[in-house]
C-alpha cells in the first residue's frame, strides 16, 4: 500500500506550478515556511525549486541543509509532507534544466547571475490521500 501512496503522491506534486510551502532553520534556528513552486520533480525521491540566489531562502540553506517540503489541496484531497536535505545549485546546465516559463517574470533567463535551483531531496514523508495516511523512508 505505502508504495502506491508514494507513487500516488509523485503523480500528484506533478501537477504543473503545483505550488507548496517549505520550510527551513533560520540563523537564529527557528523553522521559517515560505510559499514556493515546485520547478521539476522524480516522484517524491526529489524535487526541484528555483530561487534568487540573494534572497532569504537561499541564505538559510547555506546556513542549514535540512527542510521540509509541504503540498496540500482540498479537491483532491490530500497533504504530502517531506522531509530531507537541500541544496543550492548555480550550474549552468542544471539551471537550463530546470528553468521553466514562469520563471521570465522573475529573471530574464536561466543565465542570470540571480538566479539558482534549490534541490530537496527526500529521506521521511508523511502522505494523506482521500483521508488515508501513510508514513515512510525512502
Amino acid at each position: 500500500m505505502s508504495l502506491d501512496f508514494v507513487e500516488k503522491a509523485g503523480e500528484l506534486i506533478s501537477i504543473k506550478n503545483i505550488e507548496g510551502v517549505l520550510a527551513l532553520i533560520d540563523h537564529e534556528g527557528y523553522p521559517t515556511a515560505s510559499a514556493i513552486t515546485l520547478s521539476k520533480n522524480k516522484g517524491i525521491k526529489w524535487l526541484t525549486f528555483c530561487t534568487n540566489t540573494k534572497g532569504n531562502k537561499t541564505q538559510r540553506v547555506s546556513n542549514c541543509n535540512k527542510a521540509s517540503v509541504c503540498f496540500y489541496s482540498v479537491y483532491p484531497l490530500f497533504n504530502i509532507t517531506l522531509v530531507g536535505k537541500i541544496m543550492i545549485i548555480t550550474d549552468l546546465d542544471a539551471k537550463r534544466d530546470m528553468w521553466y516559463e514562469e520563471c521570465k517574470y522573475h529573471w530574464n533567463n536561466y543565465q542570470s547571475e540571480n538566479f539558482c535551483v534549490l534541490k530537496f531531496t527526500t529521506i521521511r514523508y508523511n502522505i494523506m490521500i482521500d483521508a488515508e495516511v501513510v508514513d515512510g523512508v525512502i
